[in-house]
């Protein structure tokens, strides 16, 4: 059948059953092959059987293809045999949801076989408003493999359920560094099936941003990548240590392309279908990989959805961060929201509202920044971040390390970027649509950009520097987002497109938590002091614009107070950024005595143990600083 002759809109397969659905007595195989003349399922008995049997599949309505095998199959392994020009191709099934080594065989899950003791009954976090999230973001690898880490299943899922591990300096590693600076979220880098290393090779590296089986786990980070189980096993043993230590879990998804065009079981299954291509019928390449999905298109937004929604339930995951989100459609984006909270009204999603090059999707169509207003989607503040620390690269500073002039723009994102009054308009209509963040894995780390930008600052200005963008993160309205070990002015040796520079460029040091302890221990009780205080993470914008007032102060500061209507709150609060290399005074809005919680040197609830304790009418505000004051 003509791919350029089919009607697809008679060919929209609308079931809940695609893939290999599993029951002890029969397994049902469904997929969507319209254009295929014939489709055969081929069981392997094993992962590392070379041989499989092959069964003819029955052609039924809306393009699926259909075999029902009598019999238990339970995780055993299976692909499917096209017949395409003549020739028999192999693929494994997009929607299997196991596979052997680098994806070579779909599995047939059973479950209930497989999931670890106390899976379906264990603790998950209580629910919280999304502005009281605090996301860190890590890579599987990068958080264990260090020699010091004291970890032993290094880059692997199972590093996140280790207990009491710790660096050479006696600091706490791993879980217990989590729950120790206090993180609601872990948002974890790539972690389905991708198809950039060999599974087979210990050591091999990569951010993981290649799909190539969406609903699979990648094997790299199992403890044995050829049996498709015990990935599944080790990652459900990870989310319940995660879950029952009152830690969410976000997933980073990468639906917007494919590691290439030609291998991919789409274009295998459904030629010339799920991908894009402009007026010449030639592939286009908005994510700056080579290729990029058509979500418009029924099928692939099915299989969007579906995907989605399987592993919210199967895997309970937390949140969703989309690459490249521009390059989905709005239509597409809202009914992934719909959708998702469906399954858990508390789900984060958030992503980049921006493409990796030109897309043929038309730019009215795209999930853009202000595309997301009302929609309970969140959306990565490149502005905030741009303005707070200068272009992401190069030497061009920002707030905390020179520049001048940009005091609305930080007063913008200190806002949450909602409309804040007519002169602070912003692209969200509520701060829970705006992630706050400086810097994330893309591009050069935080304390990286602050060595290229400020290459004359003295150490200790320097460390003031990356103090100074987490506290302006960790302060504002909105969503904080820190990049894992940025807590401790985490380098990669100025490398700033590390997706496969290896463990040495990527490997958290953990030995730099010793180092810069001062600034860790600073990031996290000011962690802990903005979950204490709900007027620090308000839900509304409304509620931003009656309890937040700017004050007027000098150049390279911003200051402002926070009046608090919940009785549990410090209110009034003063909370004031100073960028300058010199001391600066700001006027308080209320005569009286304040009380210092945070200075330069500390964030102490009870008081300042350094420094000054309390201001009467006046503060003095240390240079390259966060003070934060309440009136007593």
């Amino acid at each position: 059948m003509s791919n350029d002759l089919i009607k697809w809109e008679n060919y929209i397969y609308s079931g809940n059953d695609l893939g290999a659905t599993y029951n002890k007595a029969f397994t049902v195989f469904k997929v969507w092959a319209p254009t295929r003349d014939d489709v055969k399922t081929i069981i392997y008995e094993s992962y590392d059987d070379k041989q499989g049997k092959a069964y003819p599949m029955i052609r039924d309505e809306n393009g699926i293809w259909f075999l029902r095998l009598e019999g238990d199959y339970s995780n055993k392994y299976y692909n499917y045999l096209v017949l395409a020009n003549g020739k028999e191709i192999e693929t494994p099934d997009p929607y299997t949801k196991g596979a052997a080594v680098n994806g070579s065989k779909g599995m047939i899950v059973d479950f209930q076989l497989i999931n670890p003791k106390g899976w379906d009954n264990h603790l998950m976090p209580k629910p919280i408003e999304s502005t009281q999230s605090i996301i860190y973001e890590m890579h599987i690898r990068d958080f264990s493999i260090d020699r010091n880490s004291g970890i032993k299943n290094k880059g692997k899922y199972l590093a996140f359920t280790e207990k009491g591990t710790k660096s050479i300096d006696g600091l706490a590693t791993g879980l217990d560094h989590l729950l120790e600076l206090g993180i609601t979220h872990l948002h974890l880098l790539p972690v389905f099936d991708f198809s950039s290393i060999d599974e087979t090779k210990e050591g091999e590296y990569n951010w993981g941003y290649d799909p190539y089986l969406y609903n699979v786990l990648e094997g790299s980070y199992s403890t044995n990548p050829y049996d498709g189980a015990v990935r599944i096993k080790e990652f459900k043993e990870m989310i319940i240590k995660l879950h029952e230590s009152g830690i969410r879990i976000i997933m980073d998804v990468v639906y917007n392309h494919t590691f290439n065009i030609e291998k991919s079981p789409f274009e295998i299954l459904v030629p010339n279908y799920y991908y894009r291509r402009n007026i010449n019928g030639i592939y286009t390449n908005g994510s700056g990989c080579g290729n990029e999905t058509a979500s418009e298109k029924p099928m692939m937004r099915k299989f969007i959805l579906d995907s989605l929604k399987y592993w919210a339930k199967e895997y309970k995951i937390d949140g969703f961060r989309f690459d490249l989100m521009a390059l989905h459609d709005i239509d597409t984006m809202k009914e992934i929201s719909k959708e998702l909270k469906k399954i858990n009204p508390h789900i984060l999603i958030y992503g980049e509202p921006w493409t990796g090059g030109d897309s043929s999707l038309d730019y009215e169509l795209q999930f853009r920044k202000g595309k997301q207003r009302g929609t309970e989607i969140a959306l990565f503040n490149d502005d905030f971040r741009n303005s707070i620390k200068g272009d992401n690269d190069g030497i061009q500073r920002g707030f905390i390390n020179g520049a001048s002039g940009l005091k609305s723009e930080i007063k913008k994102g200190i806002a949450g970027s909602i409309d804040y009054n007519f002169e602070l308009k912003g692209f969200a209509q509520e701060p829970s649509e705006t992630i706050n963040y400086v810097s994330s894995h893309d591009n050069l780390i935080l304390f990286d950009k602050i060595l290229k930008s400020n290459g004359y600052a003295t150490d200790e200005e320097r460390e003031r520097m990356n103090r100074l963008a987490l506290s302006i993160i960790l302060t504002s309205q909105g969503i904080p987002f820190i990049q894992g070990g940025t807590e401790f002015l985490r380098t990669k040796k100025g490398n700033h497109n590390s997706y496969n520079s290896g463990d040495s460029i990527n490997g958290i040091d953990w030995n730099r938590k010793k180092y810069y302890s001062d600034t860790y221990e600073y990031i996290k009780n000011l962690v802990a002091l903005r979950k204490s205080q709900k007027v620090m993470a308000l839900d509304r914008g409304e509620k931003i614009r009656k309890s937040l007032e700017f004050l007027d102060s000098p150049d390279k500061t911003v200051a402002y107070t926070l009046t608090s209507p919940y009785k549990e709150d410090y209110s009034p609060m003063v909370i004031a950024h100073n960028s300058n290399r010199d001391e600066v005074k700001i006027k308080l809005p209320l005569r009286g005595e304040w009380k210092v919680i945070a200075n330069e040197s500390e964030v102490n609830v009870r008081g300042m143990s350094r420094g000054v304790k309390y201001f009467i009418d006046e503060a003095i505000i240390a240079p390259l600083s966060t003070y934060i004051l309440y009136k007593v």
